[in-house]
């Protein structure tokens, strides 16, 4: 740790455990603990949903509510039209679209039995979260 006038200045740690779920150790917290932060591994299905723009995040969200997998298939063609994903990188756009319009398949196929609504529900709201992020973090940078 490095001594500043007026205070001290915490270091970052950042380490990745076997399974790849990142955590972050900072500064000692008020009660005397340590903050960390936890981040999941996602699998490929939930990799691949798309940070699209928010207005579009909601109309899924809206779609997959009232018309289970709808949303979701929307959202596989705007990863044609440059939205981006944690998956892009590393499959490319065409298996990203395909594996978006295999959720929304998946999200169809299982709205019978009430499973793909909930998920169709669930996976409208990560689109809208993944475009609140998108949408602070360029509000943060204007």
């Amino acid at each position: 740790m490095a001594q500043k006038e007026g205070g001290t200045e915490q270091g970052r740690l950042k380490t990745e455990d076997s399974l790849g779920a990142k955590t972050m150790v900072g500064a000692p917290s008020a009660g005397g603990g340590v903050v960390v932060e936890v981040r999941e591994k996602k699998g490929p299905l939930r990799a691949a949903i798309p940070t699209m723009p928010f207005p579009v995040a909601v109309i899924c969200l809206f779609l997959n509510t009232f018309i289970p997998g709808l949303g979701t298939f929307v959202s596989a063609f705007t990863v044609l039209c440059g939205a981006r994903s944690e998956l892009i990188s590393e499959r490319g756009v065409c298996c990203v679209f395909w594996l978006n319009v295999a959720a929304a398949l998946i999200q169809i196929l299982t709205a019978v039995i009430m499973v793909g609504w909930i998920m169709s529900i669930f996976w409208g709201m990560d689109m809208v979260i993944l475009a609140s992020f998108r949408f602070e973090i360029n509000e943060e940078h204007c």
